[in-house]
């Protein structure tokens, strides 16, 4: 008997508990999909944490085409955790989670600092971080216009004050929702503590990732006890720009994972929006921008390098 992928798995229990009531639909899917989310987590090579809209879709992309023209892969098929070692063992299998929202959270309590030992917390993993003023943004965009009714669901589901995807504004969501910036300076603070205690983890920045893509991928490889030529990288790099993705995505070419075409007439509900360092500053106005960066310096961890907002980028924002 054929043994389901673990998109498969994912798919079966969403069906299965979607005639049920919303309130008993979510008490049903959560405890099932937290189990499936951590066996994935246990079963990965590497173990990617990341916020979404931190560039993860972007990582695995590339790391996918490194394993697509090394193996003879279709082009079409992302490698999210057991896609590529089912047709071929040798491949590493991968795992990513935000590791806080509704399941995922199992895999982010596994890996607390102040959670006892387990083998989670000696796998080759990385977080993948990015400024969370730029995550802010992006997150907007994505939770208003990507994102899926179920994920959205049990996201909310765990808020207090629930997010109504159709009304909320940028600024209520980015500065006073229970998951905007100062939820993700939070968050990124706390997978800091997590990171120092775990022995095999690294962090990655999403802005390291695009202004030296090679050799932040190279760092990535190395960490997961794989290797690839300069040119394989360079082509894999070259296939994951921002205009080859933004094409790609614009012509439906990706049939799963998160770089579905969702509407084609509005740019912002792209995966591939903007790809922009520091492109939160285009969104508000000056006293916003003040009290976003002033927030983020007063109380993001400087491990990043992120803080503090150097006096160049206040002055560019015309404060």
């Amino acid at each position: 008997m054929p043994i389901l992928s673990d998109a498969a798995k994912k798919a079966l229990i969403i069906a299965s508990t979607e005639v049920l009531p919303k309130s008993l639909r979510i008490t049903t899917r959560e405890p099932m999909l937290a189990r499936l989310e951590l066996g994935i987590a246990r079963r990965a090579d590497l173990l990617i944490i990341a916020h979404p809209k931190s560039g993860n879709t972007w990582l695995k992309a590339m790391l996918s085409r490194l394993y697509q023209v090394r193996y003879d892969l279709p082009d079409r098929l992302m490698n999210k955790s057991d896609e590529y070692s089912r047709r071929n063992p040798a491949i590493p299998r991968m795992a990513a989670t935000n590791g806080y929202y509704s399941y995922e959270s199992a895999v982010g309590k596994a890996l607390a600092a102040d959670a006892p030992d387990n083998p989670l917390k000696h796998k080759a993993l990385m977080l993948l971080a990015r400024n969370p003023l730029d995550i802010a943004v992006s997150w907007y965009m994505q939770f208003t216009k990507r994102q899926s009714a179920r994920k959205q669901e049990l996201i909310n589901h765990n808020l207090n004050n629930p997010i109504d995807r159709h009304s909320v504004e940028m600024w209520e969501f980015v500065r006073h929702s229970e998951i905007g910036l100062p939820f993700l300076i939070d968050y990124l603070n706390g997978w800091a503590r997590n990171i120092e205690a775990l022995p095999s983890a690294i962090i990655v920045r999403y802005e390291d990732l695009r202004h030296d893509t090679a050799n932040t991928l190279v760092r990535i490889l190395k960490l997961m006890g794989e290797s690839f030529t300069r040119d394989e990288i360079e082509a894999a790099v070259e296939w994951g720009s921002f205009d080859n993705l933004r094409k790609l995505e614009s012509e439906g070419f990706f049939r799963q994972g998160g770089m579905t075409l969702r509407n084609p007439k509005d740019p912002e509900s792209f995966k591939v929006r903007r790809a922009k360092v520091g492109g939160y500053r285009d969104h508000f106005s000056p006293k916003q921008i003040v009290e976003l960066e002033s927030l983020t310096n007063e109380r993001l961890s400087p491990i990043f390098g992120y803080t503090p907002i150097s006096p160049e980028a206040e002055l560019a924002t015309g404060s």
